[in-house]
């Protein structure tokens, strides 16, 4: 699934093409988690944000627009000739198979039309009033932004410290902190050198955890995001964090801080990976 680098890759690249531009026309697939894209028409794109791993963009009325990738979701950009798609979407075609695949999309005054094509379907729109998420309970619940200058060590140690679940599963709650998922908790925690599997830790590894998760994300985000198998940004291209992951994904591989073999167990029903002497509990 995207997480907050990759949510927040698409948005760079979707800013400076989106906002100011007014949808006038769009269309969707029949599942009640695309139809709100209709919801556009007729209205202008005034900002664009994200919260956590979703992309928020504001329309005139007062109302946001609000896209979650989901698990196999992608936002592109195309030129608007002949129709704002090219086949329904439900269509095939030999010459844009990804087409198959179209879940939304919104034509554009610009000439370009967004479209978000997503296999599984697991991603969903909506249009809500602005910072009113009470329908998207996921969103709403979200804890602060990872980059939040006010966002300090002792308040993400505080958050913590409110469950007694093992700490990769409190981090991919959203609840301490906004954006974490599987890859980018792995390696914050492997760079803080942290237990996965410790439910408790004290104020001073906290702050060490928060500077990792910086870390690990601004990392992810000035490579493009990480592919693992699905993620493209808006021009098609895999990410490149791939290639700098430390923990994630390597379980059977030597450290890259001390060579001790990595493990690997599910923790919570996700598969982690952690250093046994640098990670102790």
């Amino acid at each position: 699934m995207p997480e907050l680098p990759e949510v927040e890759t698409v948005r760079r690249q979707l800013a400076p093409r989106l906002v100011g531009a007014t949808v006038v026309e769009a269309g969707s697939h029949p599942s009640h988690k695309f139809t709100p894209a209709t919801e556009t028409i007729g209205h202008r794109i005034v900002t664009d944000g994200r919260r956590g791993k979703f992309l928020l963009f504001g329309l005139d009325d007062g109302r946001e627009l609000v896209i979650h990738l989901g698990m196999t979701g992608r936002l592109r950009l195309r030129s608007t000739t002949g129709g704002p798609c090219d086949r329904a979407p439900d269509g095939r075609d030999e010459r844009d198979p990804d087409l198959a695949y179209l879940r939304a999309w919104w034509a554009l005054d610009s000439g370009e039309t967004l479209q978000f094509i997503d296999v599984r379907r697991f991603g969903r729109i909506r249009v809500v009033p602005a910072s009113d998420y009470s329908s998207i309970p996921t969103l709403a619940a979200a804890g602060p932004e990872p980059f939040d200058p006010t966002f300090d060590g002792h308040q993400f140690w505080a958050r913590l410290a409110t469950s007694r679940r093992k700490l990769k599963t409190q981090l991919l709650s959203q609840r301490p902190v906004a954006g974490i998922g599987n890859i980018y908790a792995d390696e914050a925690l492997w760079l803080a050198q942290i237990n996965p599997k410790v439910t408790r830790i004290s104020p001073q590894r906290a702050e060490r955890l928060l500077d990792a998760i910086r870390t690990v994300l601004r990392g992810g985000i000035d490579h493009g995001g990480t592919t693992l198998r699905d993620y493209r940004d808006v021009e098609g291209r895999a990410g490149d964090n791939q290639g700098r992951l430390a923990a994630y994904g390597r379980a059977g591989l030597p450290c890259l801080r001390c060579d001790t073999p990595l493990r690997s167990a599910v923790i919570d029903a996700r598969t982690t990976s952690w250093c046994p002497a640098c990670q102790r509990r």
